[in-house]
């Protein structure tokens, strides 16, 4: 695939790197260079409209013009239906479609609205389901242009929209462009190739209907006619010896055959999983020797780490927060043996780690060693000689010693002091990535302190401070806007102060933040702020004296004051002079890789804050995940919190290419198909089964201020690029948990890790979030299986089907017989444990001695209740036949089948 090269102007300045392709599927007929070179802004027109007020005419969205307010489509109604309707000058795969805006906010942007698109106005599918933001940015999104694995053709463009930012006014868009390819060469071949596939697939629809109702005759000669198979020549083996010969047994047979070639596979793939939870290390209490306790298991605890070697079973466990204090015991669990092990008491007293929480712990299974790196930080501990530093560790298995690798990895173009960050290892290349995180250095501490403050003044007095988080300076004054003088002597105080603890200043204003700093902590000063981390309390900070005095005299807040569980500010909003919007100002860190080999860091991307439009960029973040394919060669990243921001986007980022391909803006409608904002969900993946398991945490509820604890657990399937909800759990709070034994309480801060030879979870401790007791942590520790139907229980189920057939038909012509079928063939397939298969199973017998020919019907059968054609028994045989076929051909790959849709439901009423 070739790659366009853009410039990044912001964090990556001067760097070059590939833009992201997204596409609607994971295959294509048309050549994906010539597509990529081909794309171009597509020109339309503009031939429809649901209504339109005033002087806003629909054609205005063929001109950008954000500094004219009139120059935009507005509705005459926010009744739906309402749309614009556009129509390119030729037909052509559209790739992406942009939505320019206002200058400034505006009520009648969409906050939701559909796109559909198609070569004729009857005739649309659904390119694409989202929301604009309400500010003055332009935004692009990618369109699906693949159908069934194949280009889809546009002529025309329906936007719909569905809702506007303010609550009962019109619809109003701006702008429109279009992009993508729309050279003859190539959209030619595709709309043949989409109308032949309409026709073929109309065919096969009919010939379905004509064969379900015995039209035999009509069947064959429109068959012999078009020359169009209506499935795989099993398939009709299938129905041949089913429905037309009756032949059961037969049909069994085949069934039994099938599943042994694995045609069943695609099915049991495709089916939800169903979550089995398993209490763990129940019965292994500490025990006392010489009035000493021994411990038998780790204590309660939030905010540690976990890691599996899956290869010898052993699950290691390191450090966290008890709720009062940092841990730094280090345990393995044995799974075969059931059984925990201290390892060390205190890892510190061993040349390792210090206690610590809110790291990362990861396994390299080829040297057979753990590195742990990241770490938060009290603020008592702060203003401490080398506290700040990045130490990193790597823990031995085979000799069980602690080797300080560095100590810190800034020292070595590595990240600064992180916590709630995120580590990948290559396993193949010996490359640990880290991405996210928040730092803790000595300029990350100093603009905690400083931004807040700064924010909120200017933004009482009119104050102009400029900012550009995509470089690393940070303008804190423009002296030209600031007529105040106290506010000016506020800024020479603060400027004094970074002087003081050895920060450079240039020209008077910009600070760079990247000059070493001489002296440790703050002088003075008992003011104090409050920040918060995973799993943490409000915690204290260090504000300089000038800068509390100051805050004090104009009645300022402290700076960064947060609420709520889990570090999510409360209250806020989007108020630029709320203290909230301070916190866009804390430093995160980027994305880099260490070298395992060669000892040596690297910076692959900076952290950039607010995203340039059309330049594809990374935005750090703390709580979020990120696990490595190494088929794919690609990390996946998801979630996160950035500032008072919950994230909600997916995208993957391949190691090898140096690209983004962007899975989910973070914009998608329907929370019941997607997971909803979080914060410390725990994800892991199965790289054999392209499958991403994704365990919440803390979550944000969209029509509520504050948090809750409350988890789920997602799957998502990388190939179909599909999440599956498979367990919700929402029943947390206060009440009694601990003898709780089907499945864990709802958690945050929790550690979950997964065994892929075994295809098990386990899960440790966590915050329960009591609010009667924050300080209260969990020590439980769960197994988690899922599971899907087996073939064998598909096999079962689908003779079942068969035998009820057979019995219903025997019930009809010989009683006896079929009662003799029932006590045997039959009977042998029921659970007579299960209570309800037990009571169809009795059921059954009714139809013996029917009373009279209603009663002559399974208890179960779902068949229609009302024929409107008359049919023979013969026929009605035929018939009901032909319905079991259709229910045992579901379970066999889609592309050896008939026709899913019935003709008569396409029927318009």
């Amino acid at each position: 695939m070739e790659m366009m090269e853009l410039e990044d102007g912001g964090a990556n300045r001067g760097r070059k790197f590939s833009s992201v392709v997204v596409t609607g599927s994971n295959s294509t007929d048309v050549n994906e260079n010539e597509k990529i070179c081909s794309w171009k802004k597509l020109t339309y027109s503009v031939v429809k409209c649901s209504s339109y007020s005033s002087s806003y005419y629909p054609e205005n969205v063929l001109d950008d013009k954000p500094k004219d307010q009139t120059s935009r489509w507005s509705s005459d109604s926010n009744t739906p239906p309402q749309y614009l309707l556009l129509k390119l000058q030729r037909a052509a795969i559209v790739r992406s479609i942009t939505f320019g805006k206002y200058e400034k906010n505006h009520v009648c942007n969409l906050k939701k609205f559909r796109v559909d698109g198609g070569l004729s106005e009857e005739s649309m599918v659904e390119l694409l389901e989202s929301g604009l933001k309400n500010d003055n940015n332009p935004e692009t999104f990618p369109l699906k242009y693949e159908v069934n694995n194949r280009p889809y053709p546009c002529r025309f463009i329906k936007i719909i929209p569905l809702q506007s930012w303010g609550p009962s006014f019109n619809f109003s868009i701006w702008y429109v462009g279009l992009n993508g390819i729309d050279k003859l060469a190539t959209v030619q071949p595709s709309v043949e190739q989409f109308i032949a596939y309409r026709e073929r697939e109309a065919i096969r629809v009919c010939l379905k209907h004509l064969r379900d109702h015995n039209h035999i005759e009509a069947f064959e000669s429109l068959q012999k006619k078009t020359k169009i198979q209506l499935e795989h020549p099993l398939m009709t083996h299938l129905y041949n010896t089913l429905v037309l010969s009756g032949d059961y047994v037969g049909a069994e047979n085949f069934i039994d055959q099938s599943v042994r070639d694995g045609l069943f596979q695609e099915f049991i793939s495709l089916q939800d999983y169903k979550p089995i939870w398993f209490p763990l290390g129940l019965d292994s209490p500490d025990v006392s020797c010489n009035d000493s306790p021994v411990l038998s298991r780790p204590g309660m605890r939030g905010g540690h780490q976990m890691c599996v070697d899956s290869s010898t079973g052993i699950i290691y466990l390191f450090g966290g927060w008890d709720g009062n204090q940092d841990l730094a015991d280090f345990w393995a669990y044995s799974i075969s043996d059931g059984s925990w092990t201290l390892l060390s008491e205190n890892t510190e007293n061993e040349g390792g780690p210090s206690p610590r929480s809110c790291h990362k712990l990861l396994l390299n299974p080829v040297r057979r060693q753990i590195f742990t790196l990241g770490r938060y930080l009290d603020g008592q501990c702060r203003p401490h000689e080398n506290m700040v530093k990045s130490d990193f560790y790597v823990y031995d298995i085979e000799t069980n010693k602690w080797t300080l690798i560095t100590e810190d990895t800034a020292s070595m173009g590595g990240p600064e002091l992180l916590f709630d960050h995120q580590l990948c290892i290559d396993d193949e290349k010996e490359i640990i990535y880290v991405f996210g995180g928040r730092i803790q250095s000595d300029r990350g501490i100093l603009l905690e302190s400083l931004n807040a403050s700064l924010n909120h003044q200017a933004a009482r007095m009119g104050v102009a401070i400029d900012r550009n988080e995509d470089r690393n300076y940070f303008p804190i004054m423009n002296r030209e806007n600031n007529p105040q003088d106290r506010m000016a002597a506020a800024a020479d105080n603060l400027l004094a102060h970074m002087r003081n603890v050895g920060v450079q200043i240039f020209d008077g204003q910009n600070i760079n933040i990247d000059a070493p700093i001489q002296r440790r902590g703050f002088p003075g000063g008992d003011a104090r702020a409050r920040i918060l981390r995973d799993d943490r309390e409000p915690q204290m900070m260090d504000v300089p004296r000038a800068v509390a005095g100051e805050m004090e005299a104009n009645n300022v807040p402290p700076p960064a004051a947060h609420g709520g569980v889990g570090g999510v500010p409360a209250g806020g909003g989007n108020n630029p002079s709320s203290l909230s919007s301070a916190n866009s100002e804390l430093l995160y860190s980027g994305m880099y890789a260490y070298h395992i080999p060669t000892n040596t860091w690297s910076l692959l991307r900076c952290d950039v804050s607010t995203p340039k439009p059309g330049v594809q960029s990374i935005r750090s973040r703390v709580g979020h995940s990120m696990l490595f394919h190494p088929g794919l060669r690609k990390l996946y990243i998801f979630a996160g919190q950035r500032s008072k921001e919950y994230l909600k986007d997916f995208f993957s980022y391949n190691v090898d290419m140096d690209e983004l391909e962007i899975i989910s803006d973070g914009q998608r409608k329907g929370e019941c198909n997607w997971p909803g904002a979080g914060f410390t969900q725990r994800a892991t993946i199965d790289q054999d089964l392209n499958e991403i398991y994704v365990f919440s945490g803390l979550s944000r509820d969209k029509d509520k201020r504050d948090e809750s604890v409350q988890n789920s657990f997602w799957v998502f399937n990388i190939i179909r690029k599909s999440w599956s909800c498979i367990y919700r759990n929402d029943t947390g709070g206060d009440m009694n948990w601990f003898s709780q034994t089907v499945e864990p309480c709802p958690r945050f801060a929790h550690q979950l890790v997964y065994d892929d030879n075994a295809k098990l979870h386990y899960l440790f401790g966590g915050n329960p979030g009591r609010t009667k007791d924050p300080k209260l942590r969990l020590d439980d520790f769960w197994s988690l299986k899922l599971i899907r139907p087996t073939a064998d229980e598909l096999l079962k189920k689908c003779k079942l089907l068969l035998r009820n057939q057979k019995f219903e038909e025997l019930a009809s012509k010989d009683s006896l017989n079929a009662l003799i079928y029932l006590q045997t063939s039959l009977s042998e397939l029921i659970d007579h444990e299960d209570i309800e298969q037990t009571n169809e199973f009795q059921r059954l017998t009714l139809l013996l001695f029917p009373k009279d020919e209603s009663t002559r019907k399974l208890p179960f059968d779902d068949s229609e209740e009302f024929h409107f054609l008359h049919r023979t028994k013969d026929e009605e045989q035929i018939f009901k036949r032909s319905k079991l076929f259709d229910s045992l051909v579901q379970y066999f790959p889609v592309f050896m089948t008939q026709p899913r849709v019935n003709l008569v439901n396409l029927l318009p009423i």
